[in-house]
């Protein structure tokens, strides 16, 4: 063991009480590291991650800030903070830290992306500034790769195609959770499907992928053995499914791996990469005129973008409204705080206002975060609502997060920052979610699914018609009972849970732009 170092196995130790739940233990855990480790920078900004990773905001800023004053001119500590304010929904900060990193630490792959990301999540940010960040990411890349190997000629592919997922999720995650079923669905004699897992986590999940690809762990390769790996496998269509979000491997798209280069499922706007022909999304995320949104070709899926199954762990039944019991509408949102904005604050009261006896009940592991939960309640008693409407939840295993649901009536989703998982599991638990798309893509995320489960007028076209359709709905219990207890069968009989369909429609989608580029060879 290095001199020094112990802290390391006893901050592991501390992790394993947050991932038992057990959140005193593991604060006191850490404060106690952090005591006796002051002069080690290192500890300090692992001490921070891990604090940041299970939600205390505060706690981990007071590590990073410390860090900082520790080694002044190392920059490491600012951008842990930067990815910090982002991640508590302090946006203009977060915006204001990245602008001026960069400046310093131009080429520096993790602050770009995360830059990147961060754009989505203001909504004070237009959409043109947001593909113009995107291209000059995208030129920066290119010029980093070098000049990219030329794409492999072949002829038309009548099958099976090889297809590459890459993605740094393939695991009880967002993307590995939509994905899994997807993957055990395709039809081996169209596609063949290879898996390059880019993270380190492996579960249940992961195991699941692996019995459905060939899967290659790929953590620990730079972007050139990436890349030679790629070819090596002869794969045909090469799927990116992280886009600038954690672990993202986009860099090596820039090389060129495979002739057909595609974005999928894990990212909500352009990559701004030339090297990615197509982005796969739907007539509700990406209606007429979104293709100035993007440098790839929109190619609009008729089954829809995603199709959701869920886990083997959600409650067998659902629960009846619990304002039969309370006497009162929980109003409710189980979304990431970074998704949280002052519009959205504004519009959240006034559905309060319009529903005078309701209650809100958010839920995320930022609230273990105390200073976080007072700056919320704060937020609301600006707006005239008496902070005790206000229940605040941290984080807990995911099966406890689906049982939650039974204390929500209606859901209400962020902007313009919509859910993606939260909100097919808050309708798959029974739970009618209120959403308002706007122009960008993962604004109408929501609007997507209610439109492909036949609930499109749960979707506003401004704040007040947000407000109405919440407050409607409020006033109408029988129809919050009824919409409670028919959502599975809906969902069910829908395309947005049809994987056999998704699964055909995606080769279907494969095959065309596959057969497509090899036409271009032969014309040219």
């Amino acid at each position: 063991m290095t001199p020094g170092s112990a802290w390391r196995d006893q901050l592991q130790e501390a992790a394993a009480f947050a991932q038992r739940g057990e959140f005193d233990q593991f604060v006191a855990g850490c404060k106690q590291l952090f005591g006796e480790n002051p002069h080690d920078l290192e500890a300090a900004l692992h001490i921070g991650a891990t604090l940041a990773a299970f939600g205390f905001v505060s706690l981990a800023r007071s590590c990073y800030t410390h860090a900082r004053s520790l080694a002044p001119n190392d920059l490491r500590p600012l951008i842990s903070l930067a990815d910090l304010a982002q991640q508590a929904g302090a946006q203009q900060e977060a915006s204001r830290l990245y602008q001026f990193l960069q400046e310093r630490l131009p080429n520096h792959p993790v602050l770009r992306r995360n830059a990147l990301t961060a754009l989505e999540y203001d909504s004070d940010i237009p959409d043109a500034k947001r593909v113009e960040q995107a291209k000059v990411w995208g030129d920066w890349a290119v010029a980093r790769a070098g000049r990219p190997l030329p794409r492999p000629v072949t002829g038309r592919h009548d099958g099976p195609l090889r297809v590459g997922y890459v993605s740094a999720d393939l695991c009880q995650h967002t993307v590995g959770l939509f994905v899994k079923d997807v993957l055990a669905a395709h039809d081996k004699s169209r596609v063949t499907a290879f898996a390059y897992s880019a993270g380190r986590q492996q579960d249940w999940v992961t195991t699941a992928i692996q019995h459905a690809t060939t899967f290659r762990d790929v953590s620990t390769l730079d972007d050139a053995a990436l890349a030679a790996q790629i070819r090596a496998d002869e794969i045909n269509v090469l799927v990116d499914l992280s886009g600038h979000t954690g672990g993202s491997r986009l860099t090596a798209f820039a090389l060129r791996p495979a002739p057909v280069q595609v974005s999928w499922l894990g990212y909500f706007a352009t990559t701004g990469l030339p090297t990615i022909d197509a982005v796969l999304l739907d007539e509700w995320h990406a209606p007429p005129g979104t293709e100035s949104q993007f440098v790839e070709r929109i190619i609009r899926m008729p089954q829809g973008r995603l199709c959701y199954t869920p886990v083997p762990f959600a409650p067998d039944t659902v629960a009846p409204p619990p304002c039969l019991a309370n006497g009162y509408i929980t109003l409710g949102s189980f979304n990431n705080t970074a998704k949280y904005n002052e519009y959205v604050f504004d519009v959240w009261a006034q559905v309060l206002h319009a529903v005078p006896t309701s209650r809100l009940l958010l839920k995320w592991r930022t609230f273990h975060d105390e200073p976080l939960q007072a700056k919320v309640r704060a937020a609301f008693a600006e707006r005239g609502i008496d902070p005790a409407r206000i229940e605040l939840r941290g984080a807990s295993f995911h099966a406890d997060v689906l049982k939650q649901y039974a204390d929500i009536d209606i859901a209400l989703d962020p902007f313009p920052f919509t859910g993606g998982l939260t909100s097919c599991e808050a309708l798959w638990m029974g739970v009618p979610v209120v959403t308002w798309p706007q122009s960008r893509v993962v604004s109408r995320q929501t609007f997507a699914f209610l439109s492909q489960i036949g609930l499109a007028e749960l979707a506003a076209t401004d704040a007040e018609e947000y407000v109405r359709i919440a407050a409607g709905l409020a006033a109408d219990i029988q129809r919050l009972a009824g919409l409670r207890a028919g959502m599975r069968d809906r969902m069910r009989s829908s395309p947005l849970c049809n994987v056999a369909d998704f699964a055909k429609g995606l080769e279907d989608t494969y095959f065309a732009l596959y057969n497509d580029f090899a036409a271009e060879q032969v014309s040219d």
